[in-house]
C-alpha cells in the first residue's frame, strides 16, 4: 500500500505549491544525512541491467530528474540516492535573480499537472558553481565509477537585453563547465521575456558555437552540449532546429519545456485563466511531447542523443520513449504527486519492461 498520496492529500494539497516544493526538498536533503540515508541509496539503487550509455557518459539508469527542481544545486546527493541515473539543475543564470513575484508555481491535481512561471530563480552560476563541483566529489566518493550523472541546464539573465543573450551564458559556461557531466542550453522556457525567440536558428547557430568553444575550453574537455526546445515550435521549426544540431555536431536535444497552451485541461477554465502566464508541465504535455520525440528521431537518425521530457508519469512511460528513440527519459511533475519513491518504482519496473 502506497502512504505518499494520503500525505500528499493531507500535509501539501492545501499549502502553496512553491513553499511545499522547498519543505519536501528540505525534507529528502535531510534524510540523506541521516542513517535511513543509507538504507534509502540501497533501496532506490538502479539494477545494473538499466545501465545507459549517452553522449559518451555512464548512466546508472536511463531515467533522471529534469531541471526544475534543483534550481541551487543544492540536492544533488539527495536524489541521486532517491535512484535518479541522473540530475539536471538548474535553470542556472549567469548572474544570481529573484526570479518572477509570488505566487508564481501551481498545481491543477486534476490533470496532474502544474504552472510555473518561476522565471529562473536561482543563485548565479558563480555560486553553484562550487555546489556542483563538491557534489561531484561526494558522488564519486559514493558511488566510483558507476556514479550518477550530474547535468546543467543554463539561460538568460531576465534582465540582460537579447543583443547580450550569448555574453551573459558565457559567463554561465564558464563557470559552470568544470562541474557539470553535461551541460543543456535552454532557449524555451516561457517564463524570460524575448527567451524562446532564441530559438530561431539565425539566433540559435551563433550562440551555441560560442558556448560550445566557451565550456570545453573551461573544462578542458570536450563537454558535452544539448538544446533544450519548447512543444510549442511548429514541425518546420522543429526540422530546423535538428538540422542545426547536426551540422553543429551538438551531443543532443532535449525535447521539451513547458507549454504555453492551455487545450484539453480538466480544471476549470476560469480558475486556470485566473492563475495567469506561465509554462505548464506535466501529463497534459505527454502527447506532443512523443510527436516531438518521434519527429526529432526521424530527422536526425543515429548521430544525435535525445533526452525525452513532458509527460512522464511512470515506468511504461518512460519505455515508450526509449522505445520511441529517446536515449534517456526526464520527469519532474510527477514527482511531486507520486512522492519520493517514485524513480526507485519506475527503475524496478523498467527492468521488467526492458528485461
Amino acid at each position: 500500500m502506497r502512504i505518499y498520496p494520503a500525505f500528499f492529500r493531507l500535509a501539501f494539497s492545501g499549502m502553496d505549491a512553491e513553499r511545499a516544493h522547498i519543505i519536501g526538498a528540505a525534507l529528502i536533503r535531510a534524510a540523506d544525512r541521516t542513517p535511513a540515508g543509507w538504507v534509502l541509496r540501497r533501496l532506490c539503487a538502479p539494477h545494473p541491467r538499466l545501465r545507459t550509455t549517452a553522449f559518451g557518459l555512464d548512466f546508472p539508469s536511463p531515467f533522471g530528474l529534469a531541471a526544475g527542481f534543483d534550481k541551487k544545486g543544492q540536492g544533488i546527493l539527495a536524489l541521486t540516492a532517491l535512484g535518479f541515473g541522473h540530475v539536471e539543475v538548474g535553470t542556472i543564470t549567469g548572474s544570481a535573480q529573484p526570479g518572477n513575484p509570488r505566487p508564481r508555481l501551481f498545481r491543477l491535481v486534476e490533470d496532474r499537472a502544474v504552472l510555473n512561471r518561476m522565471g529562473f530563480n536561482n543563485d548565479g552560476a558563480a555560486t553553484v558553481a562550487p555546489r556542483l563541483k563538491s557534489a561531484r566529489a561526494r558522488l564519486e566518493r559514493r558511488y566510483g565509477a558507476q556514479r550518477p550523472i550530474v547535468g546543467v541546464n543554463i539561460g538568460k539573465t531576465k534582465n540582460v537585453d537579447l543583443r547580450n543573450a550569448t555574453g551573459d551564458y558565457l559567463t554561465s559556461a564558464r563557470e559552470l563547465a568544470p562541474a557539470a557531466d553535461y551541460l543543456v542550453v535552454n532557449v524555451s522556457s516561457p517564463n524570460t521575456p524575448g527567451l524562446r525567440l532564441l530559438q530561431n536558428v539565425a539566433s540559435l547557430e551563433p550562440l551555441l558555437t560560442a558556448v560550445r568553444e566557451a565550456a570545453d575550453e573551461a573544462a578542458v574537455r570536450h563537454l558535452p552540449l544539448l538544446v533544450k526546445i519548447a512543444p510549442d515550435l511548429t514541425d518546420q521549426d522543429i526540422d530546423d532546429v535538428a538540422a542545426l544540431a547536426r551540422k553543429l555536431r551538438l551531443d543532443g536535444i532535449v525535447a521539451t519545456n513547458t507549454t504555453i497552451t492551455r487545450a484539453g485541461l480538466r480544471s476549470d477554465a476560469e480558475a486556470v485563466t485566473a492563475l495567469g502566464v506561465g509554462g505548464l508541465s506535466g501529463a497534459p504535455l505527454k502527447a506532443r511531447s512523443m510527436e516531438v520525440l518521434t519527429r526529432l528521431r526521424a530527422a536526425v537518425g543515429d548521430d544525435l542523443a535525445l533526452v525525452s521530457v513532458g509527460g512522464v508519469e511512470n515506468a511504461d512511460d518512460v519505455a515508450a520513449r526509449l522505445a520511441a528513440g529517446a536515449t534517456l527519459v526526464q520527469g519532474y511533475t510527477a514527482f511531486l504527486y507520486e512522492g519520493p519513491f517514485w524513480a526507485a518504482r519506475i527503475n524496478r519496473r523498467l527492468v521488467k519492461l526492458l528485461g
